[in-house]
């Protein structure tokens, strides 16, 4: 339902845990947001207008763990994505909170992954 869908725009709501990734599907023109709930962490890259999304996977935390090592070693000292002391620490953690590790993945443009409990897709006015 999202593939080959062009990337509008995306929102960070931080005070309420969510992330909606505002997107057209080319071949209807209409509109679909894919809403992200209960979002702890995302890390996006390559934003460029005109973004195509390939697809969106949902991994296991052991996957999200074994990709991300280095950047979880930069975030540990400013609490990110949570307070840990270990790396199996945070596993757990991630894992007892029901997260999910979520890529985003594109043919052109933004790209990235999101941790979060859930997610959605909603056609614009079929709400």
């Amino acid at each position: 339902m999202i593939h080959d869908n062009i990337i509008l725009s995306y929102t960070v709501d931080l005070q309420n845990d969510q992330l909606v990734i505002h997107t057209r599907d080319e071949s209807s023109l209409k509109e679909v947001d894919i809403v992200l709930k209960d979002v702890l962490s995302h890390s996006f890259e390559h934003p460029l207008k005109g973004s195509i999304i390939l697809a969106m996977t949902v991994s296991n935390i052991s996957s999200f763990i074994a990709d991300n090592v280095e950047l979880l070693q930069k975030g540990k000292d400013y609490s990110w994505p949570a307070a840990y002391q270990s790396i199996d620490e945070l596993e757990k953690k991630l894992n007892d909170g029901g997260y999910k590790y979520m890529n985003l993945y594109s043919s052109f443009g933004l790209n990235g992954w999101i941790l979060a409990k859930d997610v959605e897709v909603v056609k614009k006015g079929e709400q």
